[in-house]
């Protein structure tokens, strides 16, 4: 069916279908053009003849995959263009030359299954990839942003099956949907029309019933989030620190404010911290309702320890700091520099901050007079699975502050705010997302946002959040390692199957 011995420049076209498969992620969710980009590289991964060919095949999609959906990561750089803009093109080239790897092991597999029903690629073939997506999630501290799972949260019926199997488990049924189309054009009509049709009839019947079965109505607990989008070039310097703070405080106070329980503010969005300074106090307690909270980013220094940490603060009416969570996972090359003692004392972290950030302590929980228990994430933390929560002692929501100026009118800030949309689904927890710039909204249990304030809008946003603010699912109960054993379980089957009978096409 496929006749592609014509088609000259084969590599060429694979490094570009890699390049429109990234075009299935947020914000466009051209999923058909992902489905059609994967179907190509199977028909040419049936003619390759060699495993040396297949890995290439394999490094090379993944090259322009990952290159054109982290485009997005160079743009931080331009902030200080001066000191970094030269690493601007390395970065393009360096994401798409390193993550490209993980697509090698993937094609490697539906190579050994050449011989093999269709079915043992193509299910061969999405095992591997969830595993080597899991190990992309921790290896040299992880990366698992654009997981290929989050291509269905372009659908709120469609991304509720993360509620059982995780984005992994989405990633499994996305690769397995556009292995049935691929079955149909090469032969397996039947079977691959019944699987096709039979996985999206589960997802949508069981997405709509989630849909209906979760109880709407709104607590008393109101929320104000503030972005006052802020220039990333202008939010550390030293002439508008002042001013920054002051635009915070009054988007803060603006109508309705007395009316507030929560104020949430975004990643350090003062450097000022309230806890040292008698003056600042003052000053950022009149954004605090009376008796309510603000919640912000602050930058916290530990001068016993002399330790900087970028951290998150409940501060009351009074100006008080009652409890503050020190960022856990830290962004390498961001905000520290790997193997610090082994480079130049001048590399520094493109944070621009003074020092590297230490790490704090991990699942640390807020427990605040006339507020339930609730967890605090800063940024990028919101893309790890099975790191949002301590599941052994479950908050009632999470607040994740976060600033996206760094990347502006880009993929990036859409894509963090769908990795907050299903963390929501796979934990069935409401997410509170502010940021000094991006998207902040606040996210039900299912993965809906409630209300949102655009990328490079200035505005507040005031929310009563969810009477159920959490909810049980299966996924928090396995976790991604449980879906780890069940790729295993597979490909175990798989080979076990093909060394026994044998099975040709």
């Amino acid at each position: 069916m496929f006749r592609l011995k014509a088609l000259k420049h084969q590599k060429t076209a694979v490094f570009f279908a890699g390049i429109f498969a990234s075009f299935g992620f947020a914000p466009i969710y051209v999923v058909p053009f992902f489905m059609a980009a994967i179907c190509l590289c199977f028909a040419f991964s049936d003619k390759v003849l060699t495993y040396r060919k297949a890995a290439l095949l394999g490094y090379l999609f993944g090259f322009g995959f990952f290159g054109a959906g982290f485009y997005w990561i160079g743009n931080a750089l331009l902030i200080d263009i001066s000191t970094f803009g030269w690493l601007y093109p390395i970065a393009l080239l360096a994401t798409g030359a390193f993550f490209g790897v993980f697509w090698i092991f993937p094609f490697i597999i539906w190579h050994a299954f050449r011989t093999c029903n269709v079915w043992f690629r193509v299910l061969g073939f999405a095992a591997v990839f969830v595993i080597c997506e899991y190990l992309r999630s921790f290896l040299l501290t992880g990366f698992p942003w654009n997981m290929l799972g989050s291509m269905f949260a372009f659908s709120d019926v469609l991304m509720q099956s993360a509620s059982v199997v995780g984005t992994y488990g989405l990633s499994f049924l996305l690769l397995v949907l556009t292995g049935a189309i691929y079955a149909i054009f090469a032969g397996y009509k039947k079977s691959g029309a019944i699987v096709f049709i039979l996985i999206l009839f589960l997802m949508t019947q069981f997405g709509a019933w989630r849909l209906a079965f979760y109880e709407r109505a709104d607590s008393e607990l109101k929320v104000r989030l503030v972005q006052p989008s802020i220039a990333q070039s202008l939010k550390w310097d030293e002439e508008a620190l002042a001013d920054n703070l002051n635009s915070y405080i009054d988007m803060s106070r603006k109508n309705g404010f007395d009316d507030v329980k929560m104020v949430v503010w975004g990643e350090t969005a003062t450097p000022f911290n309230p806890k040292d300074s008698a003056y600042w106090r003052e000053v950022i307690r009149r954004a605090v309702p009376q008796g309510g909270y603000l919640i912000t980013g602050v930058l916290r220094y530990d001068a016993k320890e002399d330790r900087l940490y970028n951290s998150m603060s409940v501060i009351n009416d009074s100006g008080e700091t009652l409890q503050f969570y020190d960022k856990n996972h830290l962004v390498p090359f961001g905000e520290y520099i790997p193997f610090r003692a082994y480079l130049p004392k001048w590399v520094r972290p493109v944070a621009n901050q003074i020092a590297d950030f230490s790490t704090g302590e991990k699942y640390k929980q807020f427990k605040i007079k006339g507020l339930p228990a609730f967890g605090g994430l800063i940024c990028y933390e919101i893309i790890f699975p099975d790191e949002v929560v301590n599941r052994q002692s479950k908050p009632a929501f999470v607040v994740l502050v976060s600033n996206d100026g760094w990347y502006g009118k880009s993929s990036g800030p859409y894509q963090h705010l769908v990795a907050a949309q299903l963390r929501a689904v796979e934990e069935g927890i409401t997410v509170v997302r502010s940021a000094n710039n991006g998207v902040s909204a606040v996210i039900n249990p299912l993965g809906q946002i409630l209300k949102k304030i655009n990328l490079n809008e200035a505005d507040t946003a005031d929310v009563y959040l969810p009477q159920k603010l959490s909810i049980k699912t299966f996924y928090a109960k396995v976790g991604g390692k449980g879906i780890q054993y069940v790729m295993l379980l597979i490909l175990a089957v798989l080979f076990a199957l093909k060394n026994k009978r044998g099975i040709n096409q």
